[in-house]
């Protein structure tokens, strides 16, 4: 019996996900004094439900919250900006993170994927680097999103009054 219960645990912690992902980066990043991490919830936008169209309201209420993951970059921690860059270009590359759009080159720029089906996005990852600035990394979870759902979260934010006390802890690397 004990042999039994020992190779049950043995199989279970192997076939765990040894894989990297962005979770886990996330986790992993949060207590270093690198990095500036902040979880964001849904109130911050203030958003005004009687502003909203029916679909920008939709939209906001399957939004449940934010983390946020960045590194400001100088002259002195470039190897580990370059490090961490290459860390994260290879979580992305897993097959679960699709692609949704992309600005700008490999170097510098931003991307937006999604996990999930695309009738039924569970996540959304913004990413976003530049050299002499540094990376920003958002997840954004929800339940049911699809990609149109981005784009009309996108304009329900620029027309909302953003609380940016939530933010405070990024304004280091905002400037």
């Amino acid at each position: 019996m004990k042999k039994i219960i020992l190779s049950l645990v043995a199989i279970t912690l192997m076939s765990c996900d040894q894989n990297p992902s962005l979770q886990k980066y996330f986790v992993e990043k949060t207590e270093s004094s690198d990095f500036i991490s902040v979880d964001v919830s849904p109130s911050i936008f203030n958003s005004k439900p009687e502003l909203l169209s029916a679909k920008e309201q939709k939209t906001m209420e399957s939004l449940k919250k934010m983390n946020v993951l960045a590194f400001k970059a100088n002259e002195q921690n470039q190897g580990q900006f370059d490090t961490e860059r290459s860390k994260l270009n290879e979580i992305l590359k897993d097959e679960k993170y699709q692609q949704l759009m992309k600005f700008g080159s490999g170097k510098e720029g931003a991307a937006v994927y999604f996990v999930g089906k695309e009738d039924a996005i569970d996540e959304f990852v913004l990413y976003g680097n530049k050299k002499d600035s540094g990376f920003a990394v958002i997840r954004i979870l929800g339940e049911n999103m699809n990609p149109e759902d981005f784009m009309v979260m996108l304009k329900a934010i620029q027309n909302s009054d953003i609380d940016m006390e939530q933010l405070k802890p990024l304004e280091g690397i905002l400037k």
